[in-house]
């Protein structure tokens, strides 16, 4: 290693050093994204809730429910004439700052609502299949304040008077317009000067709807702060004593990205490290560019001009037409390589020399007669050649040594 790649390496391991010391003493900034997820720790999840549920809704049982609600309780329904009902009975529970329930559990938890059974829905606002089927309005204040101090309260007053500030995550939705004769007011949120409904129980075929639009209120921060997980026990207060169905899909882990780097850079240290590690490896790259070595220039190899050679003395005595020339220098190659290949005597070509011949080679009989009768034809004639006769000697030599 030379002393130049040796200080790189030395001010990189520096680098990365400062940077793991920066990154384990400063605090870790908290993540105020409202997650609602089961096991998330942060502020607005919902692990302590999750942890804590069966002293918040005691005196029922808890089923949590991860798939849809469609896909868990349609084949839980009994349809015929003398039943008509669904076999698992109480009430669905969702707690999640936007309404993530599919358009088909929605409808079947109308249906499961309409047959005797109840839903607590604790969301921010609720969707248009909802609000146009149980008549109700809801509307967005821009302009109600809620950063410094928002209370929310109930209207029953043996829950106590106490009003609970939720400012921190809460949102300014809540109910504008509803049916006075069927729904019943169960909260307020904001001041006694300005206040707004927060909280309803309104009915549906033979079940109720106990419909909640502040979530923030189940989350971490507020069941530790101060004494507001009072106001989380009191909103579950109302829901019946029977079975509660907790709807947790895409809830009850975290969101996890398709990418094969999510766990490192997930990690604050593993993402740093693997960071300075490939501008580590950019700064190498650019400083060790230059070449070591100079070019070694490529060398073409000389091409082999035999068989050009021997094509173009074919071609001058082709084109010159001296074909017994041709036809005696075939003859001279055919018995060179006779003898060459397989050592056998070429002065006498006879019956002999062809059985040798047939032996070696293992060609046609017949195809080596027809030969050695054209060799000693050409020897014996004095009549000038022609190309026909070129052609057939030619292809006479082709079938034996090929």
């Amino acid at each position: 290693m030379s002393r130049t790649l040796k200080i790189y390496v030395f001010f990189l391991l520096i680098l990365i050093v400062g940077v793991i010391y920066i990154d384990a003493v400063r605090p870790k900034p908290i993540d105020w994204s409202p997650s609602y997820l089961l096991k998330d720790k942060i502020p607005f999840g919902l692990y302590v809730f999750n942890e804590e549920y069966k002293t918040l809704l005691k005196d029922r049982k808890v089923e949590k429910i991860s798939q849809t609600f469609y896909e868990a309780f349609e084949p839980n329904y009994y349809d015929d004439d003398t039943l008509n009902v669904y076999d698992k009975r109480g009430t669905v529970l969702n707690i999640c700052d936007e309404y993530v329930i599919d358009e088909q559990s929605t409808q079947e938890i109308l249906t499961y609502v309409a047959e005797g059974n109840n839903a607590f829905l604790s969301v921010e606002k609720l969707p248009q299949t909802l609000i146009d089927t149980l008549k109700l309005s809801l509307d967005f204040k821009s302009n109600f304040d809620l950063k410094n101090k928002t209370e929310c309260w109930f209207v029953n007053t043996n829950l106590g008077n106490q009003k609970y500030n939720l400012a921190k995550g809460a949102n300014s939705y809540h109910f504008s317009k509803i049916d006075t004769l069927k729904t019943s007011v169960l909260g307020y949120q904001g001041s006694e000067k300005e206040k707004q409904i927060n909280f309803i129980k309104t009915p549906f075929g033979n079940g109720f709807f106990y419909i909640h639009l502040q979530p923030v209120g189940f989350t971490n921060y507020h069941l530790l702060k101060d004494n507001n997980a009072e106001y989380a026990e009191k909103v579950l207060s109302y829901l019946p004593k029977d079975d509660i169905y907790w709807l947790v899909k895409d809830q009850s882990s975290l969101v996890q990205s398709y990418s094969p780097m999510r766990y490192i850079l997930s990690q604050p240290a593993l993402k740093w490290a693997w960071y300075i590690f490939l501008i580590g490896i950019v700064i190498f790259m650019i400083f060790n560019a230059k070449r070591r070595q100079r070019v070694i220039p490529i060398i073409k190899p000389l091409p082999n001009t035999t068989v050009d050679f021997t094509k173009t003395i074919g071609n001058l005595y082709y084109q010159e037409g001296n074909h017994q020339n041709i036809i005696d220098k075939k003859i001279i190659y055919f018995l060179e390589r006779v003898r060459n290949e397989y050592l056998m005597d070429t002065s006498n070509l006879d019956e002999n020399f062809i059985k040798k011949l047939q032996l070696k080679t293992g060609k046609d009989l017949k195809d080596i007669e027809h030969l050695v009768y054209l060799i000693n034809y050409q020897r014996r004639s004095y009549n000038q050649s022609i190309e026909s006769d070129l052609i057939e000697i030619n292809n006479a030599i082709e079938k034996i040594i090929n």
